[in-house]
């Protein structure tokens, strides 16, 4: 019986590594497994084509949509704006920000691909520091107000702008952020040691538990370390060498035992069903892959595998 967790498809590599035959497969099969929640952004995947900019992602998903009858109404879209090049492979020094007018017609040309009048999660993809807070919180919150978006989400920046932020909104009775988007996973890695990834921002124990007294929602990326928790040739990267990895690790191998589950399941079940009910996003490239996530949901974990695991360190 699968529980009532929110598995997201990440779409990142949709019309680029995924060719659009596969990428329509892979979203069928997410949808007929009972997935809503597609998640992508505009600037996806700028750095896997030709053109050194992005889109491709939500061209295919928008082609998907519109060949798909009754699709648009099974799922809901979740989208970002801020980080896609101005010119050829020009991120980060170059992107197109956070501006009012940078947004508006990031917006509208996203609406375009997707071949949609709105979508139900608008998000500001990386912070722009050049642009105003308040200029970027009006123009989002002018988006929800027309009715082209339904709800706000802010990825990759600290809390206090996140906070910053939701204080302006609030002021001038605007629609704030209501959910934040980043780098979470159930290892941890060393606090202070760089990622690979340079763009990444990781969710802290602050971050947390600001999310949880303002009743935010965390969506989480990278959660299963690009195949880091079972693939041999993904090793984790060297931010996660360090003791409490292998003591999670061995914790994460006894309740995979036990609940019949994998471990990419078990993280995703612990992430997703536990108080905090993360919603984690995984990005595929397969149906296996499609397949194990969206199994998750059967993996229940009993209160005492979740203290072990949350224990583990």
């Amino acid at each position: 019986m699968a529980t009532d967790i929110t598995i997201v498809l990440g779409a990142l590599a949709f019309g680029t590594r995924i060719d659009e035959a596969q990428s329509f497969d892979l979203l069928d099969l997410y949808v007929d497994l009972g997935g809503s929640w597609i998640d992508t952004a505009n600037n996806y995947a700028w750095w896997m084509h030709p053109s050194g900019f992005g889109g491709q992602s939500e061209i295919v998903i928008g082609r998907w949509l519109e060949k798909r009858a009754g699709a648009r109404q099974r799922v809901r879209l979740s989208t970002k704006a801020g980080a896609d090049p101005t010119i050829p492979n020009g991120f980060p020094e170059h992107v197109e920000g956070l501006s009012e007018k940078a947004l508006t017609e990031a917006l509208s040309k996203s609406l375009d691909r997707l071949r949609t009048e709105k979508v139900e999660l608008y998000w500001a993809h990386i912070e722009d520091r050049a642009t105003p807070l308040e200029e970027t919180v009006t123009a989002l919150g002018g988006f929800v107000a027309e009715g082209r978006v339904d709800r706000l989400g802010v990825s990759n920046h600290p809390v206090w702008r996140v906070e910053k932020a939701r204080n302006i909104a609030q002021s001038r009775n605007l629609e704030p952020f209501t959910a934040l988007q980043l780098r979470y996973s159930y290892l941890q890695p060393l606090p202070g040691v760089k990622l690979p990834q340079s763009a990444h921002v990781h969710a802290s124990g602050e971050t947390l538990e600001y999310i949880e007294s303002n009743d935010l929602k965390l969506w989480a990326y990278n959660t299963l370390l690009d195949g880091g928790y079972t693939r041999a040739d993904r090793p984790l990267p060297d931010a996660y060498d360090h003791p409490g990895t292998h003591r999670r690790l061995a914790v994460l191998d006894e309740v995979a035992a036990e609940t019949g589950g994998t471990r990419n399941q078990v993280v995703l079940s612990w992430l997703a069903g536990g108080a905090r009910r993360i919603r984690p996003i995984v990005g595929v490239t397969t149906p296996e892959q499609v397949t194990e996530a969206m199994g998750a949901r059967d993996v229940i974990l009993t209160d005492d595998q979740r203290t072990r695991l949350d224990e583990a360190a």
